[in-house]
């Protein structure tokens, strides 16, 4: 942020491009509460999308992808969760919760299945594509010398960071419209 200028030059214009692109995605799911969590969609995508260049990089294990721990993004997973939580209750209050017994009462456990589901697949999907990219990675660059790098795989896993960033953010997003929409 610092240096930022009226008119974007250089890295500013293409990450301003990307951030409006992204809330040109976004913000129809979550209308006029977009802005109160844009600023985290906007981190959880720059967050993961840089984790996931990361491991791009020949460094011989030294540089890997802090999202290619399944630690990292559990705690990801979970924070989206939460902020689900806090956001649906800061808006809607305790009756947030009524979402659990509609249509239904007999529906409660498939829906608190359901949100203890939703934090495991996101964990897991941005996990297994990571570490299986990586993987297929380290394999190729130790092929022996007379064999090319293979430039197509790089390009391709770092479209795959990108879209693994996106999916992500925009899973976040769609669960957060979930939890925010008005009841008709």
């Amino acid at each position: 942020t610092r240096g930022r200028k009226l008119v974007p030059v250089g890295l500013q214009n293409i990450v301003e491009s990307i951030l409006e692109g992204l809330e040109g995605q976004l913000a129809p799911n979550l209308g006029r509460h977009w802005p109160m969590v844009s600023s985290l969609l906007f981190t959880f995508f720059l967050f993961i999308f840089v984790g996931n260049e990361l491991g791009l990089m020949p460094t011989l294990k030294a540089l890997t992808s802090p999202t290619s721990d399944i630690n990292t993004t559990v705690a990801l997973a979970l924070c989206s969760t939460l902020v689900v939580w806090v956001m649906g209750i800061k808006v809607k209050g305790l009756s947030y919760f009524k979402h659990f017994v509609r249509p239904y009462k007999a529906l409660l456990v498939l829906n608190i299945f359901e949100e203890i589901a939703r934090p495991v697949t996101l964990a897991f999907r941005l996990f297994g594509n990571i570490v299986a990219g990586e993987i297929l990675l380290e394999v190729l660059y130790n092929l022996p010398w007379f064999v090319p790098v293979p430039w197509v795989w790089i390009a391709f896993s770092l479209f795959i960071g990108i879209i693994q960033a996106f999916i992500f953010t925009v899973l976040t997003a769609s669960y957060l419209g979930m939890a925010l929409s008005e009841e008709h």
